[in-house]
């Protein structure tokens, strides 16, 4: 059975730093996009950050997070991250996890619906 468990959300300052962790347990994603979406009250799920199995190849949903929020991932713990800094109130928003079994041009990063598995979420919320 395939999980994706979430860790590093919490209460931050306006400007300061999380960093979320996402382990997946049951197979490996090595060779699949892994990504990072949010939802916030009220909101659609977005696109937030993803990467392809190599890492050699990420994607930023815009302007908003780009130079700000930075992922990696660690493909021999099976492990996703996401760095968040200068955080923003606006970044308020349960960020959720998620692996694709697609990989190369098929797979499209910022699609909810190119990923099958999804981890529970992890409340970060920035107070002003």
């Amino acid at each position: 059975q395939v999980q994706l468990v979430e860790s590093g959300g919490g209460l931050v300052q306006a400007g300061g730093s999380l960093r979320l962790s996402c382990a997946a347990s049951g197979r490996t994603f090595s060779s699949n996009g892994m990504g990072w979406f949010r939802q916030a009250p009220g909101k659609e799920r977005e696109f937030v950050s993803a990467m392809s199995g190599s890492g050699s190849v990420t994607y930023y949903a815009d302007s908003s997070v780009q130079g700000r929020f930075t992922i990696s991932r660690d493909n021999a713990k099976n492990t996703v991250y996401l760095q968040m800094n200068s955080l923003k109130p606006e970044d308020t928003a349960v960020y959720y996890c998620a692996a694709s079994l697609k990989s190369g041009s098929s797979w499209r990063a910022p699609d909810k619906y190119d990923y099958t598995y999804w981890g529970q979420g992890t409340q970060v919320t920035v107070s002003s």
